[in-house]
């Protein structure tokens, strides 16, 4: 499912093996995950205290500046890491798991196209817009579509192997079990993980006690 083609067409470099494998869904699940596709909130931060958003402009420096050799317009920089945060914090998931599934799947192009139909950043298969949609698959092409139903099937995938991140990931890829898929997103995952500056102690001591 990992991008092989751009839009234009040019050859970018090989696909991962395998792509999402369509599969019969509850009646309860497919309206759950519908539901939750269906929402199309914008994708604008909201924060409960001052400390919360300057976390939170913090994070988007530091990702900005890694994402500059992808992206090197500032204001597309921001429109797209505020759409990841807010639809992977939406879905449960970890922001850099979710930046790292996008270096792997579509190296961060917009209009990414694999060789088996899977489209944009998350690299999201066209029967999903049947299954969870208007059956529109030109909408994946659409920032928050894309990352709205990449998120949303991860979570699902995550669900159904009950958190496990090499099982969940591997149902993502259609690769479930094979080590290869997951094993590229986890260590993509650790380029994309936020470690922000300490408090200097005498503000917030250090605990020496175990957590």
């Amino acid at each position: 499912m990992l991008c092989l083609l751009a839009a234009s067409g040019s050859l970018i470099r090989p696909a991962w093996a395998g792509a999402q494998i369509e599969e019969h869904l509850a009646d309860s699940v497919r309206t759950a995950l519908g539901s939750a596709v269906a929402n199309r909130a914008p994708p604008i931060p909201e924060f409960a205290d001052t400390e919360s958003r300057l976390a939170y402009l913090r994070w988007l420096g530091a990702m900005s500046e890694r994402l500059k050799k992808k992206k090197s317009d500032w204001q597309t920089r921001k429109e797209f890491l505020q759409t990841v945060w807010y639809e992977s914090r939406r879905a449960g998931l970890d922001t850099s798991l979710v930046l790292g599934l996008i270096q792997v799947e579509s190296n961060f192009r917009k209009f990414a196209v694999s060789g088996v139909g899977a489209r944009g950043y998350m690299q999201v298969m066209p029967f999903w817009t049947h299954q969870l949609g208007d059956g529109d698959a030109g909408k994946l092409f659409h920032l928050q579509t894309n990352l709205r139903f990449g998120c949303v099937i991860l979570r699902h995938y995550l669900d159904r192997e009950n958190g496990d991140l090499f099982l969940g990931l591997g149902r993502y890829n259609g690769s479930r079990g094979k080590p290869a898929y997951p094993q590229a997103v986890l260590a993509a995952r650790q380029l994309w993980e936020f470690k922000p500056a300490s408090t200097p102690a005498a503000v917030h001591p250090i605990r020496t006690s175990p957590s």
